[in-house]
């Protein structure tokens, strides 16, 4: 039985050609469409962040609306460090990972304890306590106004961050594809077996011996640090970081964008975060004022009619013969 579950596991983790295809576009897109390498910029920082949350919320089943408190860190003590210490862009990136991941250590027993409302709350109430913080603090944060005069070092001390985006889209796609990687080793690992086993059922876990609370502070924490991550690379990228980054919206946007590209698959937020994003700009640049209603009514019509009747309408017809019949 034991190794039957070890060879599904292998098997499961294996790369199919259609990843390797998948991201070699993805890396070749800044040079391919270098009118639109800051978009792609945009959406591999929204990847990450919703690859952070899917951690938490697809694998173990902890919904979290304060998310925004870890990529608000990160960006923040990325821009601080390019500002205050040195402008080098892998470091400031390992400062501001670590900064969410200890943030995320301790927040982490936020979510041992009570149901899931409690967790809703309390992860609320942490985003919304840094917030008021970063607006207190002015004299490092620069408050409402935000953190300005954030200049950036070239990556690897050869490529300077330019005006087009290019190369703060393949600095972020780089960083994407480093930690997917380690996110779906992770995944299809036994601690990642462990993981769906407590989202499925808590108590049947602890019932055969998993330690649930030690696994939830470890993918918790983990889940943090990736979010720091993507917060820094926008700070480093966009050479700003102000409060809202702790806002409520930032943490329903990446829920959003799991609900587009689904939940418990890693690639559904990579897949969200490329329909939302396109979608945002573009219908943006239609009706300015009017946007959200639109992404409004694809959500409803998405949770309607479902995700797989939507990208597969030829099988509508199938299925209301199959209910009629007698």
């Amino acid at each position: 039985m034991a190794t039957d579950a070890q060879n599904l596991l292998l098997r499961s983790g294996r790369w199919k050609p259609w990843e390797i295809a998948l991201w070699l576009l993805a890396l070749a897109a800044p040079w391919v469409l270098p009118r639109h390498a800051l978009i792609v910029n945009e959406i591999a920082i929204v990847a990450l962040f919703a690859l952070s949350l899917d951690l938490i919320l697809g694998y173990t089943g902890i919904v979290s609306l304060g998310h925004a408190a870890f990529f608000g860190m990160g960006a923040y003590s990325a821009a601080l460090f390019a500002k205050l210490v040195m402008p080098d862009p892998l470091v400031g990136l390992a400062v501001g990972i670590a900064t969410a991941t200890l943030l995320g250590a301790v927040c982490s027993a936020t979510i041992l304890r009570g149901t899931d409302l409690t967790r809703l709350m309390v992860t609320l109430g942490v985003g919304l306590i840094l917030m008021e913080l970063a607006n207190k603090l002015d004299w490092l944060t620069g408050g409402a106004d935000g953190l300005q005069g954030v200049v950036m070092g070239p990556v690897l001390g050869r490529f300077e961050f330019d005006l087009a985006g290019q190369t703060s889209a393949c600095y972020s796609l780089v960083v994407l594809l480093v930690l997917f990687v380690l996110a779906r080793r992770l995944v299809h690992s036994p601690f990642g077996a462990t993981l769906k086993a407590i989202r499925d059922n808590r108590l049947r876990a602890m019932a055969i011996g998993i330690p649930v609370h030690s696994r939830l502070v470890v993918v918790y924490t983990l889940a943090a640090g990736m979010a720091g991550a993507a917060g820094a690379l926008l700070a480093q990228t966009s050479g700003f970081a102000s409060l809202d980054l702790f806002e409520f919206h930032r943490s329903a946007d990446v829920m959003l964008i799991l609900v587009v590209g689904g939940v418990g698959w890693l690639y559904g937020g990579v897949l969200g975060a490329i329909v939302f994003k396109l979608m945002q700009d573009a219908l943006s640049s239609i009706t300015p004022q009017y946007w959200t209603f639109w992404i409004g009514l694809f959500l409803v019509v998405l949770v309607l009619v479902g995700r797989e009747r939507l990208l597969r309408p030829w099988t509508w017809r199938l299925l209301r013969k199959y209910r009629s019949a007698p």
